[in-house]
């Protein structure tokens, strides 16, 4: 039998398991377990008696930043989690955190992080009772969810339930079900294209129709209708080029997502990208928002690289239209597609706001996103500040009620995030790999690091991943203030390194001290 599809991997991980005592941490007496009834949606205990939060045992099944974010919060919580880690990362804080925080079943080792056999033989021989996915890797696969909760041994896939994950994860449905609810959308195809006599007519139509508005260089944009996270995506000038463009991103998402189903719309090229954070229990019934983000400061690959909260400061900037009622709508029309759905952990809702004012749903992230700290960070629940989504999330995915509404919910000041990434911006932003050597920043009252990347002794990033660094919170009072932090901290952090050819690190850092300014401008 291959390695990783036995049901429980005893042997296997046995030889691999990271044993450590625990590091002298003590954990609330937990009353004993009482008979569990578990939903076949979600995995959830549904008897009478729900076990309390210190009866869970959570698989950590992410690495990096996000990986000792699910660790942290876990030990908030009295939860014991059990983290991964292939030997490629060994040298990551999350595996120093979890040696530290964990128990005896608090670490293992894995081949990859994509193995989902793999991941389920840990599970089974730590004894896991949920899942946390992180963000990327099995976060947004409704099959892994639905797996991790139908399984012989049933356990919590800590998300929405894996039918949202498929229902909302189709950005066809997504927008159908936008329509139905009178919620704008970007104009073009509202269901996948396979036939490329049909994707031609309806390009052709995208095109006259923005030449009929003025537009001076009218594009059409060419998506896979299954993909997400900006891959995927090609625009399209020239009517004469769109068969080709149609017949690549056809063949590219048959092979990376096995549906070769491609959207086409119009592409709206002077925007702002805005979010909105909704969270809700298991009930799906009363869902509450986090606010708005801007993420409009982006790679050329449209990756993200600089998140505001919230997504406009109409007290503070000139805009052509009434932010305030854009913010308004934006987070109404989220939260009424999430009544709609049931939606029941937490998830982004992605809008695309244009320089007139006229906001349209791009898609639904259903899942943690990385940028949900800078949400937090100017967030308070009840008059307390200090919110932690990822806590947040665990509590509610292991069947707790929110415990709070709307009206419970404030915002004080504005927040930036910034991810600090080695690349070269100047180049594409183009990956750089090698060996950081100096890693240092002061720490501030209103600055947040979130890291993996040691301080203590040299790092050498990985080049089987993407060589995200850090995520550093600022908060102020305002815009000003927030700027102006942001800076200070830009210009004292020190980021130092050479590759094996003996060429210094390069870094976005500067990228980002530069981009301060444009922050939530158009």
């Amino acid at each position: 039998m291959p390695r990783g599809t036995h049901a429980c991997g005893y042997g296997f991980f046995r030889q691999k398991r990271i044993r450590f005592r625990r590091a002298g941490h003590t954990i609330a007496p937990c009353p004993l377990p009482q008979p569990r009834h578990n939903d076949r949606e979600t995995g959830l205990d549904t008897s009478r008696n729900t076990p309390p939060l210190c009866d869970h045992r959570v698989l950590v099944a992410n690495r990096g930043e996000i990986a000792m974010r699910i660790i942290r919060a876990c030990r908030k919580l009295g939860v014991s989690f059990t983290a991964i880690h292939t030997a490629e990362d060994a040298a990551s804080d999350h595996v120093r955190l979890a040696r530290e925080e964990g128990d005896a079943q608090g670490l293992f080792r894995v081949s990859s992080y994509h193995d989902a056999n793999e991941l389920m033989a840990v599970a089974d021989e730590a004894g896991c009772t949920a899942v946390h996915p992180g963000y990327g890797f099995f976060a947004e696969d409704f099959r892994f969810a639905r797996r991790v909760t139908k399984r012989d041994r049933k356990m919590i896939f800590i998300g929405p339930s894996w039918k949202i994950i498929r229902e909302l994860g189709d950005k066809i449905n997504t927008k159908r079900l936008a329509r139905s609810l009178g919620v704008p959308t970007v104009p073009g195809s509202d269901r996948p294209i396979y036939d490329e006599m049909e994707a031609e007519r309806i390009a052709k139509s995208v095109f006259e129709f923005q030449e009929q508005q003025g537009v001076k260089r009218p594009l059409v944009l060419v998506k896979a209708s299954a993909g997400g996270g900006g891959m995927g995506i090609e625009e399209v000038y020239d009517p004469d080029q769109f068969r080709s463009v149609y017949r690549r991103i056809r063949s590219y998402a048959l092979r990376q997502f096995k549906d070769e189903g491609v959207l086409i719309e119009q592409r709206i090229t002077d925007f702002n990208h805005l979010e909105v954070q909704v969270v809700s229990d298991r009930t799906g019934t009363a869902p509450v928002h986090f606010g708005t983000r801007n993420c409009s400061i982006q790679s050329t690959g449209r990756q993200k690289r600089v998140e505001v909260a919230p997504g406009f400061a109409p007290a503070e900037m000139q805009y052509t239209f009434d932010a305030d009622k854009v913010l308004r709508d934006i987070v109404d029309y989220s939260l009424t597609m999430a009544r709609k759905v049931g939606y029941d952990n937490v998830g982004t809702w992605e809008w695309i706001v244009t320089r007139q004012g006229d906001p349209f749903l791009m898609e639904v992230n259903t899942r943690i996103q990385v940028e949900n700290g800078v949400s937090a960070r100017i967030a308070k629940v009840k008059g307390q500040g200090g919110i932690d989504l990822l806590a947040e999330q665990i509590r509610i995915g292991l069947g707790e009620p929110l415990g709070y509404t709307q009206d419970d919910i404030s915002f004080e000041g504005l927040g930036i995030e910034y991810r600090i990434i080695a690349e070269d911006p100047d180049n594409s932003f183009t990956p750089w790999a090698g060996r950081i050597e100096r890693f240092q920043w002061q720490d501030q009252p209103w600055l947040t690091m979130l890291t993996h990347v040691p301080q203590a002794e040299p790092y050498e990033i990985p080049t089987e991943f993407d060589p995200n660094l850090a995520l550093a919170i600022i908060w102020g009072k305002d815009l000003a203030e927030a700027r102006a932090r942001g800076l200070e901290f830009l210009r004292s952090f020190r980021l130092e390194g050479h590759n094996g050819a003996g060429e210094e690190l390069k870094s976005n850092v500067q990228f980002l001290a530069a981009q301060t300014e444009r922050i939530l401008r158009f």
